[in-house]
């Protein structure tokens, strides 16, 4: 490296590459405007939406964690523009360093689900059947719950028989609603030949049996079909995983590059200040 500096005293030189300076600057710059959509989405959602009582089947507000995670990626974005365009060491650590925190919880959360998959599918079970309960709530709620039992072909979480804990398909005597005993129309088995979708084809069905049901319903619970999707289709969530994991291993590694190449920069320039009134140089 003498040699790289002794032809350096014009102060022109530097090891700051702009190819890696400007790539990490758009890099974050790009998921610095997706985090501000994120934050936009979620206040969005949470401002026009009311329904407490249909988000008390999940464990968090999804609006209210969009809005913390859009925040806090804007934080570690906006950290690597600054840090990148202005070349600053701490802006650059700080940003790697979180970045490698997310990788690590994402890593840890994926072997965690993975060991304690019981626990995993328990949770999503008490998250399904939560739904069904508030399944009338909201009507967010309510297309969500019809496009999963349409395209995974099921009925409830564990079997049809689940939508008696819905306050208005049970059965009990004091259910006076049209839609007592019955089962929401997503659980119909429906011809792609029909034009018009009978709403009300569920009607009585929880009286059947599983046998009896079975000719104009799905029968199966959802959570088994979920399991059944996730392990025909394991690559393809390995992509998405993977897909999340480049970008922050992009990062870590532009920011790297560029800290040490800024370290270079400064002992360079502390070399040239301590030998400026050298003649050999």
């Amino acid at each position: 490296m003498a040699n790289r500096r002794r032809g350096a005293t014009d102060g022109d030189f530097s090891y700051v590459s702009r190819v890696v300076k400007y790539t990490l600057f758009l890099f974050n710059m790009i998921f610095w405007v997706i985090a501000l959509v994120m934050v936009a989405i979620g206040v969005y959602a949470r401002v026009s939406k009311h329904a407490e009582a249909a988000m008390a089947c999940l464990s968090v507000d999804p609006a209210m964690l969009l809005m913390a995670v859009g925040v806090l990626m804007f934080l570690i974005t906006f950290c690597g523009c600054v840090g990148s365009l202005r070349e600053n060491i701490c802006l650059l650590q700080i940003f790697c360093v979180f970045l490698v925190l997310i990788f690590l919880l994402q890593l840890t959360a994926g072997i965690l689900g993975f060991i304690f998959s019981d626990k995993a599918r328990a949770k999503v079970t008490e998250l399904i059947n939560d739904a069904v309960v508030h399944y009338r709530d909201d009507l967010d709620l309510q297309n969500l719950i019809d496009y999963g039992q349409r395209e995974f072909g099921c009925c409830g979480g564990t079997a049809f028989t689940d939508w008696q804990h819905n306050m208005y398909f049970n059965c009990t005597p004091e259910n006076r609603s049209r839609e007592r005993c019955s089962v929401p129309y997503s659980c119909c088995l429906i011809s792609k030949d029909e034009a018009v979708i009978n709403t009300m084809c569920g009607s009585g069905l929880q009286l059947q049996n599983f046998l009896e049901a079975s000719e104009l319903i799905h029968t199966n619970g959802c959570i088994d079909k979920l399991v059944d999707w996730i392990h025909s289709n394991l690559f393809l969530l390995g992509g998405v995983a993977l897909g999340l994991a480049i970008p922050q291993l992009v990062g870590i590694m532009l920011s790297q590059i560029m800290i040490n190449q800024i370290k270079e920069q400064i002992d360079l320039q502390n070399y040239n200040h301590r030998h400026q009134s050298d003649p050999w140089l």
